[in-house]
């Protein structure tokens, strides 16, 4: 099963995160399929860029997006 969920990066106390599409059974950091975007929460407003034709693409394959990728596709208006 294919999941949409974020995958950490940045340095310890500075983080950023990347969205992709990645198998349920990889682990946060590890192994994924494609990258769709990225989300840093440091900054004012939080910065979020998500290729909405990836998005949308995954989506109609079946890939499920955990809670928090999902607020972030309903506020940029993919959901």
């Amino acid at each position: 099963m294919v999941k949409l969920r974020l995958k950490r990066m940045g340095a310890h106390k500075k983080p950023f995160y990347r969205i992709v599409a990645a198998d349920s059974r990889a682990p946060r950091d590890g192994r994924f399929i494609e990258e769709l975007g990225y989300y840093d929460p440091m900054k004012e407003p939080a910065d979020v860029k998500i290729d909405a034709e990836k998005a949308q693409k995954w989506l109609s394959t079946g890939a499920q997006p955990t809670d928090t990728v999902k607020r972030l596709f309903k506020n940029a208006g993919i959901l």
